[in-house]
């Protein structure tokens, strides 16, 4: 992977990251249901997550496989996968990277309500903490590595990607630790990335928000 020091460079604004809200899974645990349309407190869980995101990025692209004239409400632009099939999370990914000029895209999954605050500005410092500056860096919250909370050099890994569902890869943490990354450290951050992928986990989530807590940790 050619990646020279100024090329990739962390971003210095907002403008310079896109945010993208990855909608475009099965949501198989969910039984089949489209999750970022799934409702908690009244809004649909991507509304949650847009919430969160608008604010860190200067523009915003949802990728979604199906029932796009919902998400078009939203008011951003939509992609889908460009390839035949549910290829998984670097699908949409690929799709991303393809879809944006801006130099940096900020990846999210649609399922994460508390996305924290301060993503971009963490995945930021932690590019940006020594020389070399690596394409990649994803978070980690002391447990475990999220890979679909991630920000990209989209010059540099634009063509690796797109390289790699060709061959049929699509493990998305395989190809994590297999590019030159960094991790953002959220230890101190309760539950930031807690998603929502079961029926359990959103009744759950609906008690707690109600009782104005933490949507707590899930699978």
């Amino acid at each position: 992977m050619n990646c020279d020091l100024m090329s990739c460079d962390p971003p210095t604004s907002r403008q310079q990251i896109c945010g993208l809200i990855l909608a475009g899974g099965q949501g198989r645990r969910m039984g089949g249901a489209d999750k970022g349309l799934l409702p908690l407190q009244g809004r649909p869980l991507i509304a949650w997550v847009l919430e969160r995101l608008l604010p860190q990025v200067g523009s915003v692209l949802i990728s979604a496989n199906r029932n796009q004239e919902r998400y078009a409400r939203f008011g951003w632009p939509l992609i889908g996968d460009q390839r035949d099939g549910y290829c998984g999370p670097l699908a949409g990914i690929d799709a991303g990277l393809h879809a944006t000029t801006a130099p940096w895209l900020l990846v999210v999954p649609c399922d994460t309500p508390q996305l924290p605050h301060d993503l971009a500005q963490r995945l930021t410092r932690a590019l940006a903490s020594d020389p070399p500056h690596p394409p990649l860096a994803a978070c980690n919250d002391g447990q475990r590595t999220h890979p679909t909370c991630a920000l990209l050099h989209r010059p540099s890994l634009q063509q690796p990607v797109r390289q790699r569902l060709q061959r049929g890869e699509y493990r998305l943490m395989e190809w994590l630790q297999q590019t030159p990354h960094r991790l953002a450290d959220y230890r101190d951050t309760p539950h930031p990335f807690a998603n929502l992928n079961h029926p359990e986990e959103l009744a759950k989530a609906e008690q707690s928000a109600k009782r104005k807590q933490h949507i707590f940790p899930c699978s």
